[in-house]
């Protein structure tokens, strides 16, 4: 299908909701978030992401359904290919288009074979390759996939990648507050942490946060200001466009978070910077009885003032704080970014599925993912022995 908004919406949401209970909760799965993407003008064929969806159907009943673009470009993935990309350029072949299974922009792990049994998922993938090898393109990938799909992938013969992200986990009996918190971490880390809060505080800088309905329109508008200024700043026009955001306030507030701090300026309290966190909601149709696990999303930050550490309190501690407070089990940090650990953001392998049509480029690719495998886990074993935590306390993720 060359668009979402020809897919159901209820039924594709059904097919999600149908997922583990950890992918069922996942916002950027839902309809509404891929549709928001293509009615603003975010993900289209024009910024070079054009829909070719894949479902699967037992009579009239969506049995699967695959969130699929090929691209002209390989940007917003978070997944690198570029040397894949130069090295067929450079033998006189064409990398581009491709097919990418993903959410656009958006480098959170989750389900992308939405299906209800193992084989329903093997078959979406037999169609995933089939449409590539119908239409020539160069190559398959599909990102930040969720436990379920990577053994479908295994399965079919595709081949994995591993990067590693950063996310925080909370003990099974959560934490009282945030001092209890920190009361788990090395006295290095303690100290740093509060320290850095400390400047924030001292600048004069305070935090308010608004959940759901509760984000008002201004706010809406001046987050956009801080996320347009941040691309800007590093040479970009923002991913995103202010429409986006509009159809995310109209179509699934209760799945934001909105954090602004504000300082004195004048005599009066201003807005100087926004974080904007997305958060996981139970599906309300979902088939499943066990409870997901609450989590958090760290996504788009921006600041029209410079203050130290201001980053840091706006983008981790603010946010760590509220998910202590109200009950989240995880809050993952985005990609990269191992300057994440320092505050309690532990290393995290997520897992990519790839296929090549050429031969020879593919036998060398497997080559090069066993190469950089090793160097993933060699990678992963440092950051394990930099754990910012007291020995007792949570451990790396696999």
């Amino acid at each position: 299908m060359d668009s979402p908004l020809k897919v159901n919406a209820s039924e594709w949401n059904a097919l999600l909701a149908a997922q583990s209970p950890g992918e069922a909760a996942n916002p950027f799965m839902r309809h509404e978030y891929l549709a928001a993407l293509h009615e603003s003008g975010s993900a289209t064929p024009e910024t070079g992401w054009t829909p070719r969806f894949v479902t699967l159907w037992q009579g009239h009943t969506l049995a699967g359904a695959c969130p699929l673009y090929l691209k002209a470009h390989s940007y917003g993935e978070y997944v690198f290919d570029w040397a894949w990309a130069n090295a067929y350029q450079q033998h006189g072949l064409n990398y581009y288009p491709k097919a990418v299974a993903a959410v656009p922009f958006t480098p959170v792990p989750g389900a992308r074979l939405l299906a209800r049994t193992a084989a329903e998922r093997t078959l979406l993938v037999k169609a995933l390759l089939a449409l590539c090898t119908e239409e020539a393109l160069s190559s398959l990938h599909l990102l930040f996939t969720a436990d379920e799909d990577v053994a479908a992938c295994e399965e079919a013969g595709l081949m994995l990648r591993h990067t590693v992200q950063f996310h925080w986990t909370a003990p099974p009996a959560g934490y009282r507050d945030f001092d209890d918190f920190l009361m788990s971490l090395n006295q290095e880390k303690r100290k740093k942490i509060r320290q850095e809060r400390r400047k924030v505080h001292d600048a004069g800088i305070r935090f308010r946060w608004s959940l759901g309905k509760d984000i008002s329109r201004d706010d809406w508008d001046f987050f956009y200001r801080c996320y347009e200024r941040t691309y800007y700043e590093h040479g970009n026009a923002p991913y995103l466009s202010r429409d986006f955001f509009q159809r995310m306030q109209d179509t699934m507030p209760e799945n934001w978070l909105l954090f602004i701090a504000e300082g004195d300026a004048g005599g009066k309290r201003r807005p100087i910077a926004a974080s904007l966190i997305a958060v996981s909601a139970a599906p309300a149709n979902s088939a499943n009885t066990e409870a997901p696990p609450l989590a958090a999303y760290g996504r788009y930050w921006g600041a029209l003032a410079r203050v130290d550490c201001l980053h840091f309190e706006a983008c981790y501690y603010q946010p760590l704080q509220w998910c202590i407070e109200h009950g989240y089990q995880r809050f993952e940090g985005g990609a990269q970014g191992e300057h994440k650990m320092a505050r309690a953001l532990l290393p995290v392998k997520t897992t990519s599925a790839h296929w090549l049509a050429h031969p020879s480029f593919a036998d060398a690719v497997e080559r090069f993912l066993e190469r950089e495998g090793a160097g993933i886990q060699s990678y992963m074993d440092e950051l394990e022995r930099r754990n910012p935590f007291r020995r007792a306390g949570p451990a790396a993720a696999a």
